[in-house]
């Protein structure tokens, strides 16, 4: 079974979160992201080069180096960060850019996939990174 969201984007979204706290005012070393993350260093080094691109956060080598968020964690919403690692959250092929579907004519589910796509679009762009903080996602019930 494939999954909508691959590891690339839940542990994008893990970062984001740990330079969040942990990032006041100054650089985290993605050492320091990936021991508290119990995330490979390695791994984490193919993710931020997406994230700097895309202007989410701020990266630095040297002494005195590291990670930042380049804006507020209000500013920022889950969808953002899954579509710089995910490219597509489509959760049907037949709906992501560039891939033809000779049956879309004639596909009686295609809207379903297409009202499925909006409602996971809408969602995640409501859920800020903030929230992902505080525990108070919208839309969750308290256990």
């Amino acid at each position: 079974m494939g999954y909508i969201i691959s590891t690339k984007g839940r542990y994008a979204l893990r970062v984001m979160i740990d330079l969040a706290r942990n990032g006041k005012g100054g650089k985290i070393p993605l050492k320091e992201i990936a021991e508290r993350q119990e995330i490979s260093l390695k791994y984490l080094e193919t993710i931020m080069p997406s994230l700097i691109k895309a202007n989410l956060v701020v990266g630095s080598h040297g002494k005195g180096g590291g990670y930042s968020l380049s804006r507020p964690p209000e500013d920022y919403t889950v969808g953002e960060i899954l579509r710089v690692t995910e490219g597509s959250i489509a959760p049907v092929a037949c709906l992501e850019c560039g891939f033809i579907c000779d049956r879309a004519e004639s596909c009686n589910t295609l809207p379903l996939w297409r009202k499925l796509d909006e409602m996971i679009t809408n969602y995640l762009n409501t859920v800020k990174l903030v929230d992902l903080l505080s525990g108070d996602i919208p839309g969750v019930g308290t256990a």
